[in-house]
């Protein structure tokens, strides 16, 4: 794979990872591979940011070139992580827009069940939920009638 993501880890006072060394996977991160599996799944035009994701993401890209990162895709896709839960329950919101030569549920399905199975093999933790909101219909863009 040729995207490298970043994760923070705890490590007990002395130093060693072992049992009680504990991953947190920033939201960002997880945005991004919810982000690329939909994107790959056959139907899905586009991903679809909304302004609240315009402004994220806006904020998210300035954030990481401050810090001289490159910023991994995530336009559109919303993650909520309740970390307070034992084991983090996870939920992802998809907005997109679909291709004018499928149809419209089965290909919002399938962004469920890809973005369901890649995040819960990147991270360990299987999706809630998984919102898929189809917000326009490209009839044109993506082939000739």
């Amino acid at each position: 794979m040729d995207t490298v993501f970043v994760m923070a880890t705890t490590v007990p006072d002395d130093g060693t990872r072992g049992p009680g060394a504990q991953w947190v996977i920033a939201e960002p991160v997880i945005a991004a591979i919810a982000a690329r599996a939909a994107v790959g799944v056959p139907g899905v035009a586009r991903l679809e940011p909304g302004l609240t994701g315009l402004a994220s993401q806006v904020a998210r890209s300035v954030r990481q070139k401050i810090n001289g990162l490159a910023p991994a895709p995530a336009e559109g896709v919303r993650i909520t992580v309740d970390h307070s839960a034992v084991p983090s329950s996870l939920s992802a919101s998809i907005d997109m827009v679909a291709s004018g030569h499928d149809q419209a549920g089965a290909v919002g399905r399938a962004v469920q069940r890809e973005v369901t199975r890649a995040v819960a093999d990147a991270t360990g933790l299987a999706p809630q939920a998984v919102v898929v909101s189809i917000m326009d219909i490209d009839l044109y863009g993506t082939g000739a009638w």
